[in-house]
């Protein structure tokens, strides 16, 4: 097992370098809003692998069901965890990490019991909300995370504005075997 951690640990930090060579690669188009630097955005990839590795080393949460985003140091912390002591120390895991300005606490507490049927169907819409996301030229759905459990889907990230957070919320009622949405969103600053 602590193979399978320290593999995933050094996953992330090649993938969080790999982003980092790529960042400025991008064309015009995709560039970040005028409110961000390159610099700032390397910045905020380096506290996003950071803390994704601090959550990976901490043996008592399961950061598999965990998503993390930053934004000019500011990190959303979203997904389900089983309980409220898990919340606490996702929550201090992520303050020790430098470069982390403030934490968006963003996480929901499991209710219930999954099973695996639940599983496959939660990844299907997910996959089903993610594809609609996409397919929306109005969207910048890639700054959208989505996870879901037992039918509730959780959107969060940072976004332009409150007309991509109704769009967005708009788009994921459609989705079929969606039983409600968890809007975790936030609108850049």
């Amino acid at each position: 097992m602590a193979v399978d951690r320290k593999f995933l640990v050094i996953s992330l930090a090649l993938a969080g370098s790999l982003a980092l060579l790529t960042a400025g690669c991008g064309n015009s188009q995709d560039a970040p809003s005028a409110k961000t630097t390159a610099g700032t955005e390397i910045d905020d990839t380096l506290v996003t692998t950071k803390v994704k590795s601090a959550l990976l080393a901490d043996a008592d949460i399961k950061s598999f069901d965990l998503k993390v985003e930053t934004r000019k140091g500011v990190v959303l912390l979203s997904g389900f965890v089983d309980n409220q002591a898990q919340v606490e120390r996702a929550m201090a895991a992520t303050a020790g990490v430098p470069g982390v300005s403030r934490i968006e606490n963003s996480l929901s507490i499991k209710v219930g019991s999954a099973t695996p049927g639940n599983a496959v169907d939660d990844g299907i819409i997910t996959t089903k909300v993610k594809s609609a996301l996409l397919a929306d030229p109005g969207m910048k759905s890639f700054d959208i995370a989505v996870v879901t459990r037992k039918g509730e889907v959780q959107l969060s990230g940072f976004v332009d504005s409150q007309a991509q957070i109704d769009q967005a919320v708009a788009i994921t009622h459609k989705i079929e075997g969606v039983t409600s949405i968890g809007n975790e969103m936030s609108i850049k600053k």
